[in-house]
Protein backbone atom coordinates (compact mmCIF):
# COMPACT_ATOMS: atom_id res chain seq x y z
CA UNK A 1 0.00 0.00 0.00
CA UNK A 2 1.16 3.27 -1.02
CA UNK A 3 1.89 6.12 1.67
CA UNK A 4 -0.94 8.22 0.31
CA UNK A 5 -3.36 5.36 0.73
CA UNK A 6 -1.89 4.15 3.65
CA UNK A 7 -2.27 7.73 5.30
CA UNK A 8 -6.15 7.92 4.04
CA UNK A 9 -7.02 4.73 5.43
CA UNK A 10 -5.62 5.26 8.71
CA UNK A 11 -7.07 8.84 8.85
CA UNK A 12 -10.70 7.13 7.93
CA UNK A 13 -9.75 4.46 11.00
CA UNK A 14 -9.70 8.08 13.34
CA UNK A 15 -12.49 9.24 11.94
CA UNK A 16 -11.47 12.61 10.54
CA UNK A 17 -10.16 13.67 7.05
CA UNK A 18 -6.52 15.32 6.60
CA UNK A 19 -4.67 18.49 6.72
CA UNK A 20 -2.79 18.79 3.48
CA UNK A 21 -0.52 22.07 4.17
CA UNK A 22 1.59 23.25 0.70
CA UNK A 23 4.99 24.96 0.96
CA UNK A 24 7.00 26.44 -2.16
CA UNK A 25 10.66 24.43 -2.68
CA UNK A 26 13.04 27.21 -1.61
CA UNK A 27 10.81 29.32 -0.44
CA UNK A 28 12.52 32.14 0.58
CA UNK A 29 15.55 30.06 0.34
CA UNK A 30 16.17 26.21 0.44
CA UNK A 31 17.37 26.13 4.27
CA UNK A 32 14.38 27.62 5.52
CA UNK A 33 11.80 25.81 2.97
CA UNK A 34 13.72 22.68 4.26
CA UNK A 35 13.26 23.18 8.00
CA UNK A 36 9.46 24.23 7.06
CA UNK A 37 8.49 20.91 5.39
CA UNK A 38 10.84 18.84 8.34
CA UNK A 39 8.60 20.42 10.89
CA UNK A 40 5.13 20.32 9.48
CA UNK A 41 4.16 16.61 10.54
CA UNK A 42 5.22 17.17 14.27
CA UNK A 43 2.35 20.89 13.82
CA UNK A 44 0.17 18.59 12.34
CA UNK A 45 0.26 17.96 9.07
CA UNK A 46 -0.81 14.68 7.33
CA UNK A 47 0.31 14.61 3.85
CA UNK A 48 2.15 17.56 2.43
CA UNK A 49 2.12 19.27 -1.07
CA UNK A 50 5.41 20.83 -1.74
CA UNK A 51 5.35 23.31 -5.04
CA UNK A 52 7.72 23.01 -7.76
CA UNK A 53 8.27 26.67 -8.71
CA UNK A 54 7.46 27.62 -12.43
CA UNK A 55 7.46 31.01 -14.32
CA UNK A 56 4.58 30.98 -15.65
CA UNK A 57 2.09 28.96 -13.81
CA UNK A 58 -1.41 29.05 -15.06
CA UNK A 59 -3.48 28.35 -11.75
CA UNK A 60 -1.45 30.60 -8.99
CA UNK A 61 -3.03 33.52 -7.80
CA UNK A 62 -0.79 36.31 -6.84
CA UNK A 63 0.77 34.94 -3.33
CA UNK A 64 1.79 31.51 -4.94
CA UNK A 65 3.57 33.17 -7.59
CA UNK A 66 5.15 35.50 -5.57
CA UNK A 67 6.35 32.33 -3.55
CA UNK A 68 7.84 31.05 -6.87
CA UNK A 69 9.53 33.70 -7.84
CA UNK A 70 11.29 33.49 -4.70
CA UNK A 71 12.03 29.85 -4.85
CA UNK A 72 13.28 30.52 -8.35
CA UNK A 73 15.20 33.49 -7.22
CA UNK A 74 16.68 31.26 -4.52
CA UNK A 75 18.00 28.92 -7.00
CA UNK A 76 14.94 26.43 -6.99
CA UNK A 77 15.51 23.36 -10.00
CA UNK A 78 13.73 20.05 -9.68
CA UNK A 79 16.98 18.32 -8.74
CA UNK A 80 16.61 20.80 -5.78
CA UNK A 81 13.42 20.02 -5.30
CA UNK A 82 14.08 16.22 -4.84
CA UNK A 83 16.83 16.92 -3.10
CA UNK A 84 15.15 18.44 -0.76
CA UNK A 85 12.28 15.95 -0.09
CA UNK A 86 15.25 12.86 -0.17
CA UNK A 87 16.22 14.92 2.88
CA UNK A 88 13.24 14.93 5.14
CA UNK A 89 12.91 11.33 3.88
CA UNK A 90 16.02 10.85 6.24
CA UNK A 91 13.66 11.65 9.41
CA UNK A 92 10.30 10.66 7.96
CA UNK A 93 9.36 7.68 6.12
CA UNK A 94 5.73 7.68 6.85
CA UNK A 95 4.17 11.45 5.65
CA UNK A 96 3.19 11.38 1.80
CA UNK A 97 5.06 13.65 -0.04
CA UNK A 98 2.74 15.39 -3.00
CA UNK A 99 4.98 17.40 -5.52
CA UNK A 100 2.55 19.80 -7.30
CA UNK A 101 3.53 22.21 -10.10
CA UNK A 102 3.59 22.57 -14.38
CA UNK A 103 4.48 20.11 -17.17
CA UNK A 104 6.91 22.19 -19.02
CA UNK A 105 9.72 21.66 -16.39
CA UNK A 106 9.24 18.04 -15.99
CA UNK A 107 8.89 17.95 -19.92
CA UNK A 108 12.53 18.78 -19.85
CA UNK A 109 13.91 16.67 -17.03
CA UNK A 110 12.76 14.10 -18.60
CA UNK A 111 9.39 12.12 -17.73
CA UNK A 112 11.13 8.58 -17.40
CA UNK A 113 14.06 9.70 -15.60
CA UNK A 114 11.44 12.54 -13.38
CA UNK A 115 9.73 9.77 -12.04
CA UNK A 116 12.40 7.71 -11.47
CA UNK A 117 13.96 10.02 -9.67
CA UNK A 118 11.27 11.35 -7.76
CA UNK A 119 10.35 7.70 -6.35
CA UNK A 120 14.00 7.11 -5.44
CA UNK A 121 13.91 10.62 -3.27
CA UNK A 122 10.81 9.57 -1.85
CA UNK A 123 7.77 11.97 -3.49
CA UNK A 124 4.39 9.61 -3.40
CA UNK A 125 2.31 11.74 -5.96
CA UNK A 126 2.18 13.98 -8.67
CA UNK A 127 0.22 17.24 -8.90
CA UNK A 128 1.05 18.47 -12.72
CA UNK A 129 -1.73 21.48 -13.01
CA UNK A 130 -1.90 21.94 -17.04
CA UNK A 131 -1.38 18.05 -18.08
CA UNK A 132 -5.22 16.96 -19.05
CA UNK A 133 -5.15 13.08 -19.04
CA UNK A 134 -5.68 13.35 -23.02
CA UNK A 135 -1.70 14.36 -23.13
CA UNK A 136 -1.31 12.13 -19.76
CA UNK A 137 0.22 8.91 -21.60
CA UNK A 138 3.56 11.00 -21.39
CA UNK A 139 4.07 10.55 -17.79
CA UNK A 140 1.34 7.88 -17.16
CA UNK A 141 3.70 4.54 -17.67
CA UNK A 142 6.80 6.48 -16.15
CA UNK A 143 4.81 6.93 -12.99
CA UNK A 144 2.96 3.75 -12.55
CA UNK A 145 6.11 1.66 -13.16
CA UNK A 146 7.94 4.28 -10.14
CA UNK A 147 4.92 4.14 -8.19
CA UNK A 148 4.01 7.34 -8.38
CA UNK A 149 0.33 8.57 -7.93
CA UNK A 150 -0.90 11.36 -10.49
CA UNK A 151 -3.41 13.15 -8.72
CA UNK A 152 -6.05 14.66 -11.29
CA UNK A 153 -7.94 17.80 -10.19
CA UNK A 154 -11.92 18.16 -11.10
CA UNK A 155 -13.95 21.30 -10.56
CA UNK A 156 -17.28 22.69 -10.00
CA UNK A 157 -17.56 23.09 -13.99
CA UNK A 158 -16.52 19.48 -14.64
CA UNK A 159 -19.76 17.85 -16.24
CA UNK A 160 -20.35 14.57 -15.32
CA UNK A 161 -18.75 12.58 -18.57
CA UNK A 162 -15.59 14.79 -18.38
CA UNK A 163 -15.63 14.09 -14.37
CA UNK A 164 -15.51 10.11 -15.15
CA UNK A 165 -12.55 10.40 -18.50
CA UNK A 166 -10.81 12.29 -15.56
CA UNK A 167 -11.13 10.15 -12.63
CA UNK A 168 -10.46 6.58 -14.68
CA UNK A 169 -6.92 8.67 -15.34
CA UNK A 170 -6.22 9.20 -10.92
CA UNK A 171 -4.97 7.81 -8.19
CA UNK A 172 -3.88 8.22 -4.88
CA UNK A 173 -6.83 10.88 -3.95
CA UNK A 174 -8.98 13.86 -6.00
CA UNK A 175 -8.16 17.18 -5.69
CA UNK A 176 -11.12 19.09 -5.73
CA UNK A 177 -10.70 22.67 -7.31
CA UNK A 178 -13.49 24.21 -5.17
CA UNK A 179 -13.70 27.69 -7.29
CA UNK A 180 -13.80 28.70 -10.59
CA UNK A 181 -10.53 30.77 -10.86
CA UNK A 182 -7.14 30.66 -9.67
CA UNK A 183 -6.03 30.23 -6.21
CA UNK A 184 -6.46 32.45 -3.05
CA UNK A 185 -8.53 34.30 -4.66
CA UNK A 186 -12.07 33.41 -2.65
CA UNK A 187 -13.80 30.87 -1.11
CA UNK A 188 -16.44 28.17 -1.75
CA UNK A 189 -19.14 28.20 0.77
CA UNK A 190 -20.16 25.11 2.73
CA UNK A 191 -23.34 24.54 1.28
CA UNK A 192 -21.80 24.72 -2.25
CA UNK A 193 -19.09 21.76 -1.32
CA UNK A 194 -21.48 19.69 0.21
CA UNK A 195 -23.29 19.78 -2.99
CA UNK A 196 -20.34 19.26 -4.94
CA UNK A 197 -18.83 15.98 -3.23
CA UNK A 198 -21.50 13.58 -3.17
CA UNK A 199 -21.41 13.88 -6.95
CA UNK A 200 -17.62 12.88 -6.90
CA UNK A 201 -17.78 10.41 -4.87
CA UNK A 202 -20.65 8.65 -6.97
CA UNK A 203 -17.82 8.91 -9.64
CA UNK A 204 -14.68 7.30 -7.69
CA UNK A 205 -13.69 5.63 -4.57
CA UNK A 206 -10.38 7.64 -4.34
CA UNK A 207 -10.21 9.97 -1.05
CA UNK A 208 -11.11 13.70 -2.04
CA UNK A 209 -9.23 16.89 -0.95
CA UNK A 210 -10.72 20.05 -1.57
CA UNK A 211 -7.93 23.12 -2.15
CA UNK A 212 -7.98 26.43 -3.82
CA UNK A 213 -10.13 28.30 -1.28
CA UNK A 214 -9.29 26.92 2.25
CA UNK A 215 -7.71 30.00 4.93
CA UNK A 216 -8.72 29.36 7.86
CA UNK A 217 -8.85 26.81 10.75
CA UNK A 218 -12.94 26.81 9.80
CA UNK A 219 -12.51 26.59 6.31
CA UNK A 220 -10.47 23.63 6.68
CA UNK A 221 -12.59 21.82 9.13
CA UNK A 222 -15.84 22.27 6.89
CA UNK A 223 -13.49 21.09 4.18
CA UNK A 224 -12.12 18.03 5.52
CA UNK A 225 -15.11 17.42 7.47
CA UNK A 226 -17.58 16.90 3.95
CA UNK A 227 -14.60 15.97 1.77
CA UNK A 228 -11.42 13.56 2.96
CA UNK A 229 -9.08 16.36 3.43
CA UNK A 230 -8.40 19.93 3.15
CA UNK A 231 -5.80 21.76 1.35
CA UNK A 232 -4.17 24.80 2.80
CA UNK A 233 -1.91 26.80 0.87
CA UNK A 234 -1.95 30.39 -0.27
CA UNK A 235 -2.85 31.41 3.65
CA UNK A 236 0.21 29.57 4.59
CA UNK A 237 2.24 31.18 1.82
CA UNK A 238 0.76 34.47 2.65
CA UNK A 239 1.78 34.32 6.25
CA UNK A 240 5.59 33.65 5.42
CA UNK A 241 5.88 36.31 3.52
CA UNK A 242 4.27 38.69 6.00
CA UNK A 243 7.31 37.53 8.18
CA UNK A 244 10.65 37.99 5.48
CA UNK A 245 12.63 41.40 5.74
CA UNK A 246 12.90 43.87 3.04
CA UNK A 247 15.25 42.10 1.65
CA UNK A 248 12.91 39.11 1.35
CA UNK A 249 14.98 36.78 3.75
CA UNK A 250 13.56 34.52 6.42
CA UNK A 251 13.58 35.93 10.01
CA UNK A 252 13.06 34.57 13.52
CA UNK A 253 9.51 35.04 13.03
CA UNK A 254 9.41 33.23 10.02
CA UNK A 255 9.07 29.52 10.83
CA UNK A 256 6.87 29.94 14.23
CA UNK A 257 4.46 31.83 12.15
CA UNK A 258 3.92 29.45 9.78
CA UNK A 259 3.83 26.48 11.97
CA UNK A 260 1.77 28.40 14.33
CA UNK A 261 -0.87 28.60 11.72
CA UNK A 262 -0.77 24.62 10.95
CA UNK A 263 -1.07 23.92 14.38
CA UNK A 264 -4.41 26.25 14.83
CA UNK A 265 -5.57 24.43 11.14
CA UNK A 266 -4.79 21.27 12.13
CA UNK A 267 -6.60 21.50 15.80
CA UNK A 268 -9.38 22.54 13.61
CA UNK A 269 -9.60 19.34 11.58
CA UNK A 270 -9.11 16.90 14.26
CA UNK A 271 -11.66 18.88 16.10
CA UNK A 272 -14.41 18.57 13.68
CA UNK A 273 -14.04 14.72 13.03
CA UNK A 274 -15.95 13.45 9.16
CA UNK A 275 -19.10 13.43 8.66
CA UNK A 276 -20.73 10.42 6.73
CA UNK A 277 -21.26 11.42 3.04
Amino acid sequence: MSRIAARFKALAAEGRGALIPYLEAYDPDRATSLELLRAMPAAGADLIEVGMPFSDPSADGPVIQAAALRGLKAGATLVGVLDMVAEFRKEDDATPIILMGYVNPVESYGYERFCKDAAAAGVDGLILVDLPPEEGAVIAAPAQAAGLDIIRLVAPTTPDARLSYVLAHASGFVYYVSIVGITGTRSASAHDLAGAIPRIRAATDLPIAIGFGVRTPEQAAQASSIADGAVVASALLATLAQTLDEQGRATAQTLPRVLEQIRGLAQAVRAAGQKAP
